[in-house]
């Protein structure tokens, strides 16, 4: 089920543009919205969980989608 707002494609790229990025992705959206990001740095899940910790949005789902590749869903503060 993929009820995103916006989608992010950080595919490729190493932290820390995965997290500034998304970080600049979400400043620009409203709150309670929904941001999709797909990323393929296997360091990202414990990046975006610190992330979410430290900013207070919401981790709703983080997956692993085809190959390699890592699917989050955040919910904007």
């Amino acid at each position: 089920m993929d009820y995103s707002d916006t989608e992010l494609d950080v595919r490729g790229l190493k932290c820390p543009l995965p997290i500034l990025r998304t970080k600049k992705a979400l400043a620009a959206m409203q709150s309670g919205q929904v941001l999709k990001v797909l990323a393929t740095d296997p360091s990202a899940v414990k990046d975006f969980e610190a992330f979410t910790r430290q900013t207070g949005h919401e981790m709703i789902s983080s997956t692993t989608g085809e190959g390699e590749e890592l699917v989050f869903l955040l919910r904007r503060k």
